[in-house]
């Protein structure tokens, strides 16, 4: 079942477009990867699933019925790139605050909150102020506000920002269990290693409008340049093959790429028949980086909006 569709969404700044007809689902239970470059629409996408914004043209559909900000909201966590966190607030009584607000009851939230401190191990944070944390320790701080609610629906926005590699598994372990109990992860980041890793799905937006949309394994596969790595003992003197060209060596391997009309086992027969001993034989699919990189190739990174023609 699908938690979150937008269908045909639209959304404009005067005579500027910032989302402009997008459509996609999300299945209950997926970690789905928001992507695009600064400007793309990102934002503006998400405050219209929160309820900040109401857009000019679509429809959000949320737990198989469309969307109502008040009701809805309860059952959405939203963490963003800029912080909202009360500077002068103790910890402890600000995440109690920010738990009633979704809706839990004052000693529900207290508990919730401090089986929280516990697995962060933030239990000694709770009479500090949020203006004494470091970037990474107010980090933890938000992300557990945004989920001690439970919520169906949990977007992050750069999670991982200020986070050491310990804190950062530590969030990351934290996404996988959410997921697995059900919850749906919108994960947004520049961080395209983070998004093969974590992600299985992922969308691309652009200038407003969708340029793709699949899983992580499917958008790797559908841009693939028949590229294969085939490790040798020995780089033997003088390879021609119809099947394939080399592309370049590296150390004991050389990096192939095989022409239309044939297949892999075309590489393997040839160095086969010629009694070479292959010790590896791989694929090399583009990473997301590469992909996001060709898509937006000779788009400014930084865009003003496109302005909205008659």
């Amino acid at each position: 079942m699908n938690i979150l569709e937008v269908r045909r969404l639209k959304k404009y700044y005067a005579t500027q477009k910032a989302v402009d007809d997008l459509s996609f689902s999300l299945a209950s239970g997926s970690i789905f990867g928001l992507l695009g470059p600064n400007g793309a629409g990102k934002t503006t996408l998400i405050r219209m699933i929160t309820g900040i914004f109401f857009p000019d043209e679509g429809e959000i559909i949320f737990d198989g019925r469309p969307f109502n900000p008040v009701s809805d909201i309860l059952q959405i966590g939203y963490m963003p790139e800029e912080r909202g966190l009360y500077k002068k607030m103790k910890i402890g009584e600000q995440a109690v605050y920010l738990a009633q607000l979704k809706g839990l009851s004052k000693s529900e939230a207290t508990r919730k909150v401090k089986e929280w401190f516990v697995r962060f191990e933030m239990q000694s944070w709770w009479n500090k102020k949020v203006e004494d944390l470091s970037k990474g320790m107010s980090q933890k701080l938000q992300f557990v506000t945004t989920v001690l609610h439970e919520p169906k629906l949990i977007i992050l926005d750069e999670p991982f920002s200020g986070l050491d590699p310990v804190n950062a598994n530590l969030i990351k372990d934290e996404i996988y269990r959410l997921a697995q109990n059900g919850a749906t992860i919108i994960f947004s980041t520049h961080r395209m290693e983070q998004v093969e890793e974590i992600c299985d799905h992922i969308i691309l937006v652009n200038k407003g409008t969708k340029i793709l949309d699949g899983t992580v394994k499917a958008v790797r596969q559908q841009f693939k340049e028949h590229l294969f790595r085939i490790s040798l003992e020995e780089i033997p003197a003088g390879i021609e093959s119809p099947a394939f060209d080399i592309l370049r060596q590296e150390d004991h391997s050389l990096v192939v790429r095989i022409r239309e009309t044939h297949k892999p086992n075309d590489v393997l027969q040839y160095f086969l028949s010629r009694q070479q001993n292959v010790t590896g034989f791989q694929e090399i699919l583009p990473s997301l980086n590469e992909i996001f990189i060709r898509l937006v190739e000779g788009t400014p990174l930084s865009r003003k909006f496109e302005k909205i023609t008659a």
